[in-house]
């Protein structure tokens, strides 16, 4: 299991003078020979996780044996900047070569050399030893113990690795599994300046339609043409002509000269009136029939 920083720097203050780089535990990196396999870390927390070989032969730091040692060790020397992927060293040197993954029949150090010194006296052996974490042609045989006692990846990975790791990186090797450790959190600026790593902003919620039809102003109810008709101001009444009528002034009775000669009737009996009358009737027809003679 990983060990806290200041163990660490306990247990290094006993070789540190033997340390040419200056020692950096904000990198690690921590490899399983279980898992066969490397995780970066940076700050305490993963950042990438690569597939890796370590020795076919077991491990150990014994002289004579191509064996991978175990504990903590640094990064003392990085060999390769921005040469090709797949470039071929010999003896920590360039040959000009530049191989593709699974060339068949070769096997040499390629792309990249991260050269470990050990910290601890289990590992006191490892820089003399030339334990590298280097670049391998053989990537089919990544995945399980094929070295002869360095850690190999994929040349892709260790180019990678490569620009990531600065000198001094601690790199802790275990026998065992790989111990659970909390993935990198992208870290996000507040407006108050602190540095927050684990609030994820939200999107605002969504409002669905029906809740927002809710809350929109609604446009004034339409009044129908019945209650319109109520409130429009009506017209007068039209008299029609039979009503009218009924209403118009009547001209004042004709009074004919033979009412004018006859007496108030408070003074005619019934009697003197139908005499009147009659010869009212007499008179006037008399009239008439002069008036066809002319």
């Amino acid at each position: 299991m990983l060990r806290p920083v200041a163990l660490i720097l306990s247990v290094i203050s006993a070789t540190s003078a033997f340390a040419v780089a200056p020692l950096d535990t904000s990198s690690q990196v921590v490899i399983s020979v279980r898992d066969q396999k490397l995780v970066l870390m940076r700050n305490g927390s993963k950042v990438a996780t690569y597939p890796i070989s370590t020795s076919m032969f077991g491990l150990g730091d014994a002289w004579g044996r191509m064996t991978t040692p175990l504990g903590y060790l640094a990064v003392e020397k990085k060999i390769g900047d921005n040469v090709p992927v797949g470039a071929v060293f010999h003896k920590r040197r360039l040959t000009g070569e530049v191989l593709q993954p699974d060339a068949p029949g070769r096997d040499p150090i390629t792309t990249r050399i991260i050269w470990l010194r050990g910290l601890e006296a289990q590992n006191a052996h490892a820089f003399q030893r030339c334990i590298y974490i280097h670049g391998t042609p053989e990537e089919n045989k990544i995945g399980r113990p094929a070295s002869y006692g360095c850690i190999r990846m994929k040349s892709k990975d260790v180019a990678e690795l490569y620009d990531q790791l600065p000198l001094g990186a601690v790199v802790q090797i275990l026998p065992d599994r790989l111990p659970k450790m909390e993935k990198t959190k992208p870290r996000q600026e507040m407006s108050s300046g602190v540095v927050a790593s684990n609030i994820t902003p939200q999107p605002p919620p969504q409002i669905p339609a029906t809740k927002v039809a809710k809350v929109m102003p609604q446009p004034p109810p339409e009044m129908a043409a019945t209650k319109v008709a109520k409130v429009t101001p009506q017209e007068p009444p039209q008299i029609t002509a039979t009503k009218a009528a009924n209403v118009t002034p009547q001209p004042p009775p004709q009074i004919s000269a033979t009412m004018l000669a006859m007496p108030p009737s408070s003074s005619l009996s019934l009697e003197q009136m139908r005499t009147a009358g009659a010869l009212a009737g007499a008179r006037q027809k008399a009239k008439l029939a002069a008036n066809k003679r002319l």
